[in-house]
């Protein structure tokens, strides 16, 4: 691949921009694959919410992590990471403003949603307590980042135990965004038209496009770190984590306008239990030394944050109150308030 960290500054931007634009179409196109072969093989809905479609749509924070961990900006990677956990939470906040008459998690028919946020927040306190006492390396990784990989291994087995749940339910409230039944009759035969062989096939390319513009958004994100005195921890927490959740945020989107509110979230906590799950490998690719020991308050406290965040959401889903502010409900505007709180702090940590 070139070298993009020769680039200047007025070059690196638009290879940036560039890269982010192709991550969003590329992640809203395999998501549709992801459709297909879900219908063609039988894998069900629930494995497609979190196992599959998590892990597709976790294909850019991938990229990003991995080249850079590999070209030896650990630090970067696993900023971008934590940085990613706490923005793709906010992504729900913002996009609550759909529902307008009532909160978010007042229309979550499904209680699944909560085991996840747990088990985020569990996953979350792993690296906390590694970032908190330093790691020491075990055969290739930190103990703590060998504790994080079967503690995600373990949380993705239950979830796909436990995840029986019924069909996806319409809000009768939510009629934006809904297809005439000949438009969706029309979009319905175009796909199941699609062989399995071909949805593969797609599915494979825009992988390999996404992990390609992934390497372009970490180095050209690297070079306007150095140019413009922001420093990597920020960057990383804020602009990349942006640039690699576009897929999330398409897929929230279209989730919230069709109506299936469960869905939307449950995309954005399992795409988290897979980022936070990929500090391991981060980790195993960053050289001889445990990753944990060479970061600091900044990421600290971007774990916090990405744990608060997915608290307040948490205690919303149990309350269950659907007043709302601004045309979203009360913990939904206090996750938008905290994040860019957090965000002021990070900036003086950088």
């Amino acid at each position: 691949m070139p070298d993009i960290s020769s680039l200047s500054a007025w070059f690196a931007l638009p290879v940036f921009v560039g890269a982010a634009v192709v991550v969003w179409f590329s992640g809203a196109r395999i998501t549709k694959y992801a459709d297909i072969i879900s219908e063609k093989t039988g894998i069900g809905q629930a494995v497609l919410g979190v196992l599959m479609l998590g892990g597709i749509t976790s294909l850019p924070e991938v990229a990003v992590a991995l080249t850079s961990s590999i070209s030896g900006d650990a630090a970067l990677a696993v900023n971008s990471v934590l940085g990613g956990v706490a923005m793709q939470v906010t992504i729900l906040a913002v996009a609550d403003a759909f529902i307008g008459r009532q909160a978010l998690t007042s229309v979550v028919p499904n209680s699944v949603v909560m085991v996840q946020a747990g088990l985020k927040i569990l996953l979350l306190s792993i690296v906390a307590a590694a970032i908190m006492t330093g790691d020491i390396p075990v055969l290739g990784a930190g103990l703590w980042m060998w504790l994080l990989l079967l503690t995600t291994g373990t949380s993705l087995y239950i979830l796909a135990r436990t995840q029986k749940r019924s069909a996806w339910k319409i809000n009768p409230n939510a009629n934006d965004g809904v297809l005439p039944d000949s438009e969706a009759e029309k979009r319905e035969k175009k796909e199941k038209d699609q062989s399995l062989r071909s949805a593969m096939i797609g599915a494979i390319t825009t992988g390999i496009i996404i992990v390609i513009s992934g390497y372009a958004l970490s180095r050209s994100a690297d070079v306007i770190a150095e140019s413009t005195g922001l420093g990597q921890s920020f960057v990383g927490a804020v602009f990349l984590a942006i640039s690699t959740s576009l897929p999330e945020v398409s897929t929230v989107f279209t989730a919230m306008r069709g109506g299936l509110y469960t869905l939307a979230i449950s995309d954005i906590f399992g795409t988290n239990l897979f980022d936070i799950g990929l500090l391991f490998f981060v980790d195993i690719t960053g050289g001889s030394e445990a990753v944990m020991n060479e970061i600091g308050a900044f990421s600290g406290f971007a774990t916090l944050l990405g744990s608060v965040v997915t608290a307040i959401f948490l205690i919303g889903l149990a309350e269950r109150n659907d007043k709302t502010i601004f045309r979203m409900g009360y913990d939904s505007a206090v996750v938008l308030v905290t994040y860019f709180g957090g965000l002021v702090v990070l900036y003086f940590l950088k």
